[in-house]
C-alpha cells in the first residue's frame, strides 16, 4: 500500500529535475528570435527548390513573416545553393567502396532594409556518413535521398540558429 505513493513521489521527483536541468526532446526547442527580425525576405536563384521550401519552412516555425516585397521586409536572406558531394571514406577487399562521406553546404549572408550587409557570406555545411553495400544499389540509393533530406533540414535550421544568435547579440 505504501509503495505507490513512494513511486508516484519518485516520479514526480525525476521529472522536476529533468526539466530544471533544461531537458528536451530533439527538434522540439524553438529559436528566438526578435520581432524586428521576423519580418523577412527570401532572395534566391531557385525559390522554388527543395532547400529553398524548407528554409522558408523553418523560419515560418519559428515566428518569421515571409514578404512578397523585400521593401515591406525588415531583412533579406540572400540564399546560395545547396550543394551536395559524396566521396569515398574506405574501401573493402573488393576496391569498393565500404562508407561514404556526405556533405552538404550551402552560403548565405542578410541585409538590411537599406541594403546594407549585416551579415557577410558565411557558409554552413552538415557531414554525415554512410555505409555502402554494393549489392543493395537501389536500397542505398533511397538511402542517400532520405539522408540528403534529413541534411537539407538540417542545414535549414543551422543557418536559422546562426541568425538568430547575430540578432540576439545585436539586440545585447
Amino acid at each position: 500500500m505504501q509503495q505507490r505513493p513512494v513511486q508516484r513521489l519518485l516520479i514526480l521527483a525525476m521529472a522536476t529535475l529533468l526539466t530544471a536541468c533544461g531537458f528536451h526532446l530533439r527538434g522540439t526547442g524553438g529559436v528566438n528570435i526578435s520581432d524586428e527580425w521576423r519580418s523577412m525576405y527570401l532572395v534566391s536563384s531557385n525559390p522554388n527548390s527543395e532547400f529553398s521550401r524548407e528554409v522558408k519552412t523553418r523560419f515560418a516555425a519559428n515566428g518569421v513573416q515571409w514578404q512578397e516585397d523585400n521593401k515591406a521586409a525588415n531583412y533579406s536572406v540572400v540564399l546560395g545553393p545547396e550543394r551536395f558531394s559524396q566521396r569515398n571514406l574506405s574501401l573493402n577487399s573488393e576496391a569498393r567502396a565500404a562508407e561514404f562521406e556526405l556533405t552538404m553546404r550551402s552560403t548565405f549572408s542578410v541585409r538590411n532594409s537599406s541594403g546594407e550587409t549585416v551579415i557577410e557570406n558565411t557558409t554552413s555545411s552538415v557531414v554525415k556518413q554512410m555505409e555502402n553495400d554494393p549489392r543493395n544499389v537501389v536500397g542505398k540509393s533511397e538511402e542517400i535521398r532520405i539522408l540528403k533530406s534529413e541534411m537539407r533540414s538540417e542545414l535549414a535550421q543551422q543557418i536559422m540558429r546562426r541568425i538568430a544568435f547575430y540578432a540576439a547579440a545585436q539586440e545585447a
